[in-house]
């Protein structure tokens, strides 16, 4: 069976690569000009007091657990029903790979063009997945 352990566990630390980046931003930045945590203790009080810059990797950090929670779904699915082959996997790396062009994107430079067609080919690639899955379990039915 094709490994499709390999880009589910990529995604996973690709979130766990955003998750460090963000707090390195967001405390860095606290520090380095004396706030307070109490003071942002909301994510609209947050906003409000630390730049874009600093906050870019929160935003994508969120942006990791709307479709991606799906690529995680589907992949458990098919290794748990066995029905996994190398189309499948080709489509996870492609996922996962699109889904890590976002987090840089929208984590460094954050151009908005860019980073949408990064978004929109990886939910693309999400979706055939998805229709794929689909048709097998219509198919049994």
């Amino acid at each position: 069976m094709p490994n499709l352990l390999n880009p589910l566990l990529a995604m996973m630390v690709l979130t766990f690569v955003v998750w460090v980046w963000m707090y390195a931003r967001r405390l860095g930045y606290m520090v380095r000009h004396g706030i307070d945590p109490q003071e942002v203790n909301t994510p609209q009080k947050m906003a409000l007091r630390l730049p874009e810059s600093a906050e870019a990797p929160s935003n994508n950090l969120k942006n990791l657990f709307e479709l991606p929670v799906l690529f995680y779904v589907i992949c458990l699915t098919l290794l748990h029903l066995g029905w996994v082959n190398g189309g499948d996997v080709t489509a996870a790396w492609l996922f996962v790979a699109l889904r890590a062009g976002h987090s840089l994107v929208h984590c460094t430079v954050n151009l908005v063009k860019v980073r949408f067609v990064f978004y929109l080919l990886s939910s693309l690639v999400l979706w055939f997945m998805l229709a794929t899955l689909l048709r097998r379990v219509l198919t049994l039915g």
